[in-house]
């Protein structure tokens, strides 16, 4: 019954032999490497395009840092929503990476920002005023911190607004493939193709031992060079990046990293009618992926808690159950018997 997190999740056993069968002969270092080669010809049919640079990382902190500080100066700032990942759970790392880069948060419900807040910051922006941070880039998380989904209309129109006023734009796809399960896009048009200038590309959380991607589309390209230097200067230029990209191959190849999402996204399902099946539950967010955000009654979550269930208080007085690849019927089944 732990459903604390899908990084508490085991890696699937096609990572694991994935990594078993790169571990042989030598390979050329920091991903100059045959895998890695490989991995880019997979990234190229998953995206519909041959336009993109792509490096990988071990953390999802690491590749949005990473990402962000390559399109945000220390005098600028980076829009995203007051609960997005990169505010409350990379311990300042964009800004420490940016060398001063600064957040500035924007409201809306389920972690999702609202679109009217966006365009007051949007046109509030004064470059020329001295006193002002202004902003570079618009970041996005899909699915959001509560379990939400943008649409692929939703991040088009976002990205729009931002270009509009010379922001570049973020997405933050740690749990990308539970976003276009639920909203059945497919990856390009959730990213490039909607005006996604750089994404991180999370595999950790889907099945991955430790995989992420940050993906540079289009002109964002320019960055490359800047992504690389910046990547080793902050330790995070694997030497046998084969056995990150070995992974990534594991993972993209017949696209398993998306039926593993589908999977996570199922048993979410089944759980949260089982939550709220029981008297006083109720969802504080409709789930559009692999987490479940509810409202207990009192004395549910201590007795959940005392029969062995792991699960999160989250802030706003709610609770987040968090489904993966390989969370069981059983596992749902015994959140049944527990609450009686």
């Amino acid at each position: 019954m732990n459903f604390s997190s899908d990084t508490s999740a085991p890696v699937h056993p096609n990572v694991l032999a994935a990594i078993a069968r790169v571990n042989s002969g030598m390979e050329p270092s920091y991903g100059a490497d045959s895998v890695t080669a490989r991995v880019r010809l997979l990234l190229k049919d998953v995206f519909e395009t041959d336009d993109f640079d792509v490096w990988m990382t071990a953390s999802g902190t690491a590749s949005n840092a990473l990402a962000l500080s390559c399109f945000c100066p220390p005098t600028g700032a980076i829009l995203c929503h007051e609960e997005a990942h990169i505010q409350r759970d990379e311990r300042g790392a964009p800004e420490f990476f940016s060398g001063g880069g600064k957040l500035s948060l924007l409201p809306g419900k389920g972690a999702r920002i609202d679109e009217a807040a966006l365009r007051e910051a949007l046109a509030a922006i004064q470059p020329g005023f001295v006193h002002e941070t202004p902003a570079q880039v618009l970041s996005l998380t899909n699915l959001s911190e509560c379990g939400l989904a943008y649409s692929v209309d939703e991040v088009r129109r976002f990205a729009a607004l931002a270009h509009g006023h010379g922001l570049a734009v973020h997405l933050d796809g740690a749990r990308l493939a539970n976003a276009l399960v639920k909203t059945g896009a497919s990856p390009a048009e959730m990213s490039w193709k909607a005006g996604v200038d750089v994404l991180t590309l999370g595999l950790t959380k889907t099945g991955a031992m430790g995989c992420e991607l940050v993906i540079l589309f289009g002109k964002a390209r320019e960055k490359w060079g800047e992504l690389q230097a910046r990547a080793k200067r902050s330790g995070h230029m694997p030497p046998k990046m084969r056995f990150l990209a070995a992974q990534a191959e594991a993972m993209l190849d017949g696209g398993l990293w998306l039926d593993l999402a589908a999977r996570a996204n199922a048993k979410a399902t089944r759980l949260a009618a089982a939550l709220i099946a029981q008297p006083g539950v109720h969802l504080a967010y409709k789930p559009d992926g692999n987490e479940v955000f509810v409202r207990l009654p009192e004395g549910l979550a201590e007795r959940l808690t005392a029969a062995g269930a792991k699960f999160y208080p989250w802030p706003g007085g709610c609770h987040r159950f968090v489904c993966s690849w390989s969370t069981t019927d059983d596992d749902i089944a015994a959140v049944e018997i527990a609450m009686g």
